[in-house]
């Protein structure tokens, strides 16, 4: 009699336990960390606003840069605009005060001078255009020094006084000869020829004028001579439109 006959009806047979199937369910132990919605937004937002922060600085940063470059390109515009013009003005003035007997040598700086100027240029364009407009205002001062000196000097003065040495004479001359013929022959022929060839006398006058202040107040070395033209024609005209009409007057008055 085999061992089978020996089992009861309706009895199971036990099976040992094996290993876990796919379908059962992990022990405590072995569940893994599944996060929360809730959690994964929370980390994109706050993702997001680093990102944000980041963008927004490095804006600042290039904004920052932008403006440091286009001050930059000004400071340097000016500086060399500044530096023309202290040239002119230093080269006039060494004209000037070779004309009164100061050495060439003392006009040119000396090697440390001149190490010690190129430490101080080494800070940027900034700092080379406040030294250039330094140099700017002594010029100024160096200027009015030399003014006060020599106050008689014509060519030391301002640009309307200096010219009207010139233009005034020029512009009185006809009206004198005008009323010289008057005096002389009376309300006859000779004083209408006078009259009539004084009419483009002030445009005469005018241009000499305007020749001789270039010759009599030359430039500096690279400037120009300011010749007030305006100034000088109205200078040149005034004196003939008052003697034109005080010469009328008097021939029809006689």
């Amino acid at each position: 009699m085999t061992g089978g006959a020996g089992r009861k009806p309706g009895t199971a047979t036990r099976r040992p336990p094996g290993p876990a199937g796919p379908g059962r369910q992990r022990t405590g132990g072995q569940r893994e960390a599944v996060p929360s919605p809730t959690a994964a937004a929370d980390a994109a937002v706050a993702a997001w606003q680093d990102y944000l922060a980041a963008a927004r600085q490095l804006d600042g940063v290039r904004r920052a840069a932008a403006a440091a470059a286009g001050e930059q390109a000004r400071s340097v515009q000016e500086a060399r605009e500044e530096l023309t013009e202290v040239r002119a003005r230093l080269a006039a003035q060494q004209t000037r005060l070779r004309e009164r007997g100061v050495p060439p040598i003392s006009l040119v700086p000396s090697p440390p001078e001149l190490s010690e100027e190129a430490r101080a240029m080494a800070g940027g364009p900034a700092t080379v255009l406040a030294a250039l407009r330094g140099a700017r205002d002594r010029l100024d001062s160096a200027d009015a020094a030399l003014v006060a000196r020599h106050p008689l000097r014509p060519a030391s003065w301002s640009a309307r006084p200096r010219n009207l040495l010139v233009y005034g004479p020029l512009a009185v001359l006809v009206p004198l000869i005008q009323v010289v013929v008057y005096v002389a022959t009376g309300a006859g022929p000779a004083t209408v020829a006078a009259l009539i060839c004084g009419l483009p006398m002030p445009a005469v006058a005018f241009v000499a004028g305007w020749l001789g202040v270039g010759r009599l107040f030359p430039p500096a070395q690279g400037g120009r001579v300011d010749r007030t033209p305006r100034f000088g024609a109205l200078v040149c005209l005034v004196p003939a439109v008052l003697g034109t009409a005080g010469l009328l007057l008097a021939m029809l008055a006689g």
